[in-house]
Order: C-alpha cells, then sequence, then structure tokens
C-alpha cells in the first residue's frame, strides 16, 4: 500500500503539468526521494495549446489572432538511489521553464512577433532520514537557460522589427526541503525551496533606427543594435505538497506552488536605453492541486486531480497572452512487472482571458477569450 501511496501522488502531480503562470512548465518537485527502493525513471509529456483572440478596435481594425500557442514536449528522467536506511540520493533531469509563441504575419498591432526560450536542468538532491517521521533534503541545480525575442506590428510603434538573441549559458542554483511522514497512514508532508538562478546572457540586438529628435535635424540612428550581456533570473519557487490516506487503498493528495515570477525580467541594454523599460514583466503566481489516488488490484491504480491558479492583472505581455487556469488530469499506472510500472495521464486546461498590452502605452491591444490546452504524458519506471 505505501509504494502505491508515492506512486500515484508522484503520477498525478508530475503528468503534463505545463501551462502554470508566466514560463513555468514543470513543478520542480523533489518526490522522486520519498520512493521505496531504488528507481529509475523516464517520462515524455507532450502539451497543445490554443491560444487565440482578437485585435482591440479601435485603435487596429476587427482582426482575429490565430492560434499563437505552439506545442512542445517535455522529457525528464529520474533515478533514486538509497545508499542505506538514512540516505538517499537523486538525480534529475527536466526543462522547467520555457515559451512557444508565435504571432501570424498579417495580423496589424501584433503580427510577425515570437518568442522562443528553452532551460535544461540537471538537479542532484540528497535527503538524510533522522527516524521514520522526520527528514531534510537539499542540493544544487546546474541549469542552462536560452532565448530569443521579436517584436513586430504596428503596436510596437518605433520598436516594431526589433530583435533580440539570448546565447545559452549555465548557471547553479540549490534546493532545501523538510518532511513529515507517518507511514502508517501514508501521511507526509514536504515543504521544498527552489532558489533563483542568476544567469549572465551574451545578448545581440538589432532593430530600426530611431530618431531621437522626432522631425528635428539628427537623423534616424541604429540606437537599438548592440552587444551585450544580460542578467536573466529564473525565479525561485515554494512548493508545499502533501497526501494521507483516508480509506483502504486510497489516498489524498495535492500541493500549494508558489513561484515569484515577478524576478524573471529581460532587460536587453539597448532595449532599455531607447524605451525606458524592460520587454517581460511577469506577476507571481499561486497555485493549488487536490486530487484522489485509488488501487484497484495488485497491478492498476488511478488517479484524478484539479489544480487551479487564480488570475491576475488582464494585462499581459503578448509572449505570454493568459492569466490564470484550471487543469482537470486523470492518471494511472500500471505494474507490468516486479519491477516495471507503465503510468500516463491526462490533462484539460482552461486558460484565463487576458489582454496584451505593450507599454506603447500600456493600454490592451487585443483580447484573447476562452483558450484551452491539452497535454498527455507517460512514464516508465524500473525498480532494483
Amino acid at each position: 500500500m505505501r509504494s502505491f501511496m508515492y506512486g500515484a501522488a508522484t503520477l498525478a502531480l508530475s503528468t503534463a503539468a505545463a501551462q502554470a503562470g508566466g514560463i513555468e512548465r514543470t513543478n520542480q518537485s523533489a518526490l522522486i526521494l520519498f520512493e521505496p527502493g531504488n528507481v529509475f525513471e523516464l517520462s515524455l509529456a507532450y502539451v497543445d495549446p490554443s491560444l487565440s483572440g482578437e485585435n482591440i478596435s479601435p485603435p487596429f481594425p476587427a482582426q482575429d489572432i490565430g492560434d499563437v500557442g505552439e506545442d512542445f514536449w517535455l522529457p525528464s528522467f529520474a533515478l533514486k538511489y538509497d545508499l542505506n536506511d538514512k540516505i538517499a540520493l537523486a538525480f534529475i533531469y527536466d526543462r522547467p521553464y520555457g515559451a512557444d509563441v508565435a504571432y501570424e504575419s498579417g495580423n496589424f498591432p501584433l503580427g510577425g512577433t515570437t518568442a522562443e526560450a528553452q532551460t535544461h536542468a540537471l538537479t542532484a538532491l540528497v535527503k538524510y532520514k533522522f527516524n521514520d517521521n522526520f527528514s531534510v533534503f537539499g542540493g544544487l541545480r546546474q541549469q542552462k537557460a536560452e532565448g530569443s525575442i521579436h517584436l513586430e506590428g504596428l503596436a510596437y510603434g518605433a520598436v516594431s522589427d526589433y530583435t533580440v538573441d539570448l546565447d545559452g549559458t549555465w548557471a547553479t542554483g540549490y534546493v532545501l526541503g523538510a518532511a513529515y511522514e507517518k507511514p502508517e497512514i501514508a501521511l507526509r508532508v514536504a515543504l521544498t525551496y527552489n532558489s533563483s538562478i542568476s544567469h549572465d546572457m551574451d545578448t545581440t540586438e538589432s532593430g530600426p533606427l530611431v530618431d531621437p529628435d522626432g522631425p528635428g535635424p539628427i537623423p534616424g540612428l541604429p540606437l537599438l543594435n548592440g552587444t551585450s550581456s544580460t542578467e536573466v533570473k529564473i525565479p525561485e519557487s515554494w512548493n508545499l505538497e502533501f497526501q494521507t490516506g483516508v480509506a483502504q487503498d486510497t489516498l489524498v493528495f495535492g500541493s500549494v506552488r508558489w513561484v515569484k515570477h515577478s524576478q524573471f525580467r529581460v532587460d536587453p541594454d539597448e532595449f532599455v536605453n531607447v524605451t525606458g523599460g524592460g520587454l517581460i514583466d511577469l506577476e507571481d503566481t499561486t497555485t493549488y492541486t487536490l486530487g484522489v489516488g485509488h488501487r484497484f488490484n495488485d497491478k492498476f491504480s488511478g488517479s484524478v486531480s484539479v489544480t487551479y491558479e487564480p488570475d491576475g492583472d488582464e494585462l499581459v505581455s503578448p509572449l505570454a497572452p493568459k492569466t490564470g487556469y484550471t487543469q482537470l488530469r486523470l492518471g494511472g499506472s500500471y505494474k507490468i512487472t516486479d519491477r516495471v510500472t507503465l503510468a500516463g495521464g491526462v490533462s484539460h486546461f482552461w486558460l484565463g482571458d487576458a489582454k496584451p498590452e505593450t507599454g506603447t502605452p500600456d493600454v490592451a491591444r487585443a483580447d484573447f477569450t476562452d483558450n484551452t490546452a491539452w497535454g498527455v504524458g507517460f512514464k516508465v519506471s524500473y525498480n532494483f
């Protein structure tokens, strides 16, 4: 029963959790440390968002905006190994943050705008178990981040056709956590802190000529062109994850996750010098999950969960045209042999309505409503 309890919660909390606020794509959970025995997990998730809207008219002509959300894949793996009955080690690879947005050409206010960003994270953790009830854990996270942004359309005014490329760099953060467990009822409460990670990224900017004195005698100058280094901070976060048995072979689980998305800024030197502001401005988010898992027999278990992230300010960046969401997630696992388990899940997201703005001035340029996404994930676990 204990093995099922851990497995069901891990599956439901990790499968295709990929539409949280800002640029978040995984919840950076450390629950692998609590799997019984030694285990290797290989996972793959696919997410297909549907983000469409329409121009706000006036000042722009009435026009639909086609789907700007690009689909993406999320591979990951995790290895957990017990050194002894007190110390456990884990090694995790995932892609915790990212962005894939593209506005179709021909749309007047935002057409041609794109954003691509990727992260790759390697996390090494160690857990020390004081007794059957209390444990602490922590470790280091090595992360690579890279991205590019292109702004185009009438809504961007004089900076339309601006591009910035941020070269990939590696940087290091850390993880700290503690947990309380009561094994006889499968109770566990774990609190995890993921530090922010600061990247100093080689930056290349290019853009249209900028006329510093308008109709005056000074001609347009390439003020948006240049190379520099930009500090981009991947945000810190807290995870509170819990579970408890409520009946024979039945588990209630959930989590509260807080992410300081406001730390994530992209402020290239030349763009800031010309406009007085940066490219990204996100709000902090708190996300809540509650679910139930049940073991139907010795081989098959299932789970269902709901995740909710409250809406924030409806004025958002065109590079993240949504705010808040509700997610329904169904999961199941099948024990193929004593050592091999296959798990899978499917998620449907109802994405919050939002109005992209460009800061030129700070008013809505488009209206995104009634958007959705879906995701599917699979995981193979091998116990040894």
